[in-house]
């Protein structure tokens, strides 16, 4: 790894919730015993089902994640960007991953064998904690989804998505990068449906739609919209 990209991955993996309270050693440690893996757009970083060890961390690029749904169908979950860690350490969670993930864009992921893991452990004892603070973060978005679709009407619930979803572009918007369809999909919402209260949201000024991507021009008023239904 050269030592801009390196400099850059450790500021990035400093940053994320599940390592940012721990000694920067640990971030260090995790790159210092992890391999880059490369992908391009379309190949898959892990699948359902899959016992492979190890941790997956984000470090560049966007990955879509999915799981089984009954009558065969894949389901869309949501996405992962930068310092993100794709499902969980197998070893140490209990069982099979849980989803698949599959590169949306050209990305890069640092992974940790198990094996890595179990020396980083051994020194920095944090590194549990810290692991299970990024499967609390997983297992907590997982139940706010499942909250959003029992409790909210349609509207609220796609506000509430792109809230969840929402990442930063080089200037500092706030974009959510994923197509109606693929929004409609997290919601649980069909396409039209979807479409139809996205063109009410631009109408008030609160989004703007473009090809595959939808740009937040309002975080307080969507946040209104998914609190109060408005």
């Amino acid at each position: 790894m050269k030592s801009d990209e390196r400099a850059s991955a450790l500021a990035l993996l400093r940053r994320t919730e599940w390592l940012g309270r721990h000694p920067a050693e640990l971030a260090a440690a995790l790159l210092d015993h992890g391999r880059l893996v490369r992908l391009n757009a379309g190949e898959w970083a892990q699948a359902e089902g899959d016992e492979r060890d190890g941790l997956f961390v984000v470090l560049h690029g966007l990955f879509h994640s999915y799981c089984q749904a009954p009558g065969d169908r894949e389901v869309m979950l949501g996405a992962s960007g930068p310092g993100a860690v794709l499902g969980h350490a197998t070893r140490f969670s209990g069982g099979p991953r849980l989803v698949t993930a599959i590169c949306a864009e050209p990305g890069v992921v640092l992974e940790i064998g198990v094996e890595a893991l179990e020396r980083i452990g051994a020194r920095h004892p944090e590194l549990w904690r810290a692991i299970a603070d990024s499967a609390y973060a997983n297992v907590r978005n997982a139940l706010q989804m499942v909250a959003e679709v029992i409790a909210l009407p349609p509207r609220p619930r796609l506000a509430a998505r792109l809230l969840a979803a929402a990442g930063r572009s080089a200037d500092g918007t706030a974009i959510v990068r994923l197509s109606q369809e693929q929004l409609g999909e997290t919601a649980g919402l069909s396409r039209k449906t979807t479409s139809q209260h996205l063109a009410t949201l631009e109408a008030q000024g609160l989004i703007r739609r473009g090809y595959g991507h939808i740009i937040l021009r309002d975080l307080a008023g969507i946040e209104r919209v998914a609190r109060e239904g408005g």
